[in-house]
């Protein structure tokens, strides 16, 4: 498998992101997708869980930015009460919004992790930025059906990385 599509870090959720695990890594800053990734997609505002994670990731000193393939009233809607730096219609796997973002921080790539819930998109665009990616698992299995088609191979993908983990720690 071509590890342009390997996420560094799978986890189930953004809550099993921790400052700590993010220091580790050298990371500094946050690229975060909205859709079954902070919030379901038919949500339009941060729920109590996204808004916590969120707040504990600022007063950890990480800077954060959105960059979301939604419209821009989807992504403004959502951003109201966050107030983070924000990228709509970003065209995602195109790396050209991650570094984008990474400017907006005032970051390198190598200081910014990809949190998103797809390979095809998240993963894939932060790899080619150079950038540390964290797949979690979607939150909201209710999708369009090009999502779904692309799940299909992700799961593909997803076997394979597990397989890839199960020898590592052999």
């Amino acid at each position: 498998m071509n590890e342009i599509f390997l996420p560094r870090l799978y986890v189930d959720s953004i809550a099993e992101i921790t400052a700590e695990i993010l220091r580790e890594n050298d990371i500094r800053g946050l690229i975060l997708d909205v859709d079954n990734t902070l919030v379901p997609n038919h949500v339009a505002d941060p729920d109590d869980n996204a808004l916590k994670w969120i707040e504990s990731m600022k007063a950890a000193g990480f800077s954060l930015c959105i960059v979301s393939n939604g419209a821009r009233r989807r992504v403004e809607r959502f951003n109201e009460k966050l107030r983070l730096s924000a990228i709509h219609r970003a065209m995602k796997p195109a790396k050209s919004a991650f570094l984008k973002a990474g400017r907006m921080m005032g970051l390198e790539s190598r200081h910014i992790a990809v949190v998103g819930d797809q390979i095809f998109t998240d993963v894939y665009g932060g790899n080619r930025a150079g950038m540390f990616t964290i797949l979690v698992k979607p939150i909201d299995l209710r999708e369009g059906r090009f999502v779904k088609l692309k799940r299909v191979f992700e799961k593909r993908i997803l076997r394979e990385l597990s397989e890839k983990q199960s020898n590592s720690k052999q």
